[in-house]
């Protein structure tokens, strides 16, 4: 398995995968014009050397490629310069005390608060791996990639990292959230609303979207339950990223009121964890007995790749790296690759 940076070429592939995809996937819509544009920055972002001063709005988006097959098997990708372009918005969950001296009554409330908390950072988007490829450890390496990126090119990247982590949906699609909340304002069903966002951006939710507080005393009691509940299918996900230090501190989707994870970059696990090296030679898999399985990258901004494959680490801070994971990165003795030991 190989991951590799997206090309345009891939175009028809992704709005197969995208038309396969449960609702929810707001970076992964079907739709044509939105592939292309999508795929056009991403392009111009991998050729955007040097690094830019400030971070501007960009794209690095990886496929997941079955090199049996030649199948898309998954795919992730990170989005910099969030909100830039087009607004953002979270719901932040706040309290708010009220008291009268005069009744002797202390009410807290609760409420959710419009805000554009992360603009300008960098957003974890489209993480995604068929159900046949669920086994051993792909969906760690899928996950794990994009943080060997942002360690060896982590001028490009914002400070803060964070993910939106779909939100509780029925078994129908409908989010207990939007029908409550955000279906009294725009008369639409959730995953419509998701599609336009995804689409056009939140424009219309700046345009629409009440800016004052939420009350959650006002809301009904199933609505208020999915506040920062992960849908099923995304509790995985969620415990990864975890796992790599990302926290909840109180942001929701605006939509379907999924929790948001955020961590400064230079704390990611997988960040810190990433090491180097210089390749001493590539070696067949019976050589590298003593070897540790790694996910190993060939370090290239604008051609990324990554594979899984055996490091054995030397004395001299010099690797032996598998052969089979060398020739897939078209690395050569002397060169050096960014390691990062699955767990």
């Amino acid at each position: 398995m190989i991951i590799r940076s997206a090309r345009l070429s891939d175009l028809p592939a992704l709005m197969d995968l995208s038309s396969s995809l449960p609702g929810g996937m707001t970076s992964m819509p079907c739709n044509q014009d939105s592939w292309q544009k999508k795929l056009q920055l991403v392009e111009r972002s991998f050729s955007a050397r040097p690094a830019p001063k400030s971070i501007d709005e960009a794209i690095y988006f990886f496929i997941l490629e079955d090199p049996i097959s030649g199948s898309i098997a998954g795919t992730c990708g990170m989005h910099t310069g969030v909100g830039l372009n087009k607004p953002f918005y979270n719901y932040k969950l706040s309290r708010h005390m009220s008291k009268s001296e005069q009744l002797g009554i202390t009410v807290n409330s609760n409420t959710l608060n419009l805000c554009n908390d992360f603009t300008g950072e960098t957003e974890l988007v489209s993480l995604f791996l068929k159900q046949e490829y669920r086994q051993g450890k792909i969906g760690q390496f899928l996950s794990r990639t994009r943080f060997m990126f942002i360690r060896d090119f982590s001028d490009f990247f914002a400070k803060t990292v964070f993910a939106e982590i779909r939100g509780w949906l029925d078994a129908e699609g409908n989010s207990p959230f939007w029908d409550n909340l955000g279906k009294k304002f725009f008369d639409m069903p959730f995953l419509k609303a998701d599609f336009i966002s995804a689409v056009n951006g939140y424009q219309f939710i700046s345009d629409l979207m009440p800016r004052f507080p939420v009350y959650l005393e006002l809301l009904p009691e199933e609505a208020v339950n999915v506040i920062g509940q992960p849908n099923r299918d995304s509790v995985a996900a969620k415990k990864i990223l975890e796992r790599e230090g990302f926290q909840y501190q109180g942001l929701v989707d605006i939509f379907d009121a999924g929790p948001v994870v955020q961590c400064e970059q230079n704390r990611i696990v997988s960040v810190t964890d990433t090491q180097d090296y210089p390749v001493r030679d590539c070696l067949p898999d019976e050589q590298l007995q003593d070897a540790v399985d790694c996910i190993i990258s060939n370090r290239t901004f604008d051609d990324f790749r990554a594979v899984m494959g055996k490091v054995l680490v030397h004395s001299d801070g010099s690797a032996s790296v598998c052969a089979t994971a060398t020739d897939a990165l078209n690395i050569q003795p002397g060169e050096r690759v960014s390691t990062l030991v699955l767990r």
